[in-house]
């Protein structure tokens, strides 16, 4: 009789789960998962994390440039705080999205995970 381990991943499944930790490594690695590893052998977990870390990679981005033009536009080193506790709250966002895409879970990304699968339902 053939042992059944529920712990095991079928290939597919590792190569989604392996797109989805890559496309946390900044969006050059985001690049790499989506055209190299998912665009042609899509998975559910690889769709969801590349969703996720998208909208975390563009809101990173746009916030941070909100976050420096007012810095140098009021002068106020007040800025130089705010900017470094949107940067540890992105980190912290980051890291349990990584978690989870290392865990091979379908966990949303707290605050935009729940908008990134709807925003972006064609990856």
């Amino acid at each position: 009789m053939e042992n059944y381990n529920p712990v095991q991943q079928t290939a597919s499944e590792a190569e989604g789960k392996t797109a989805g930790i890559v496309s946390y490594l900044t969006i050059i690695g985001w690049l790499v998962a989506y055209f190299a590893m998912h665009k042609d052998k899509k998975t559910d977990i690889g769709s969801y994390q590349l969703r996720q870390t998208l909208l975390l990679h563009i809101s990173s981005f746009v916030i941070g440039i909100i976050l420096n033009i007012l810095y140098y536009s009021m002068a106020i080193g007040a800025m130089f705080y705010v900017s470094g506790l949107v940067n540890l709250a992105f980190f912290i966002l980051w890291l349990i999205g990584l978690i989870g895409a290392i865990n091979g879970q379908k966990k949303p990304i707290p605050l935009i995970g729940e908008k990134a699968q709807t925003t972006f339902p064609s990856i």
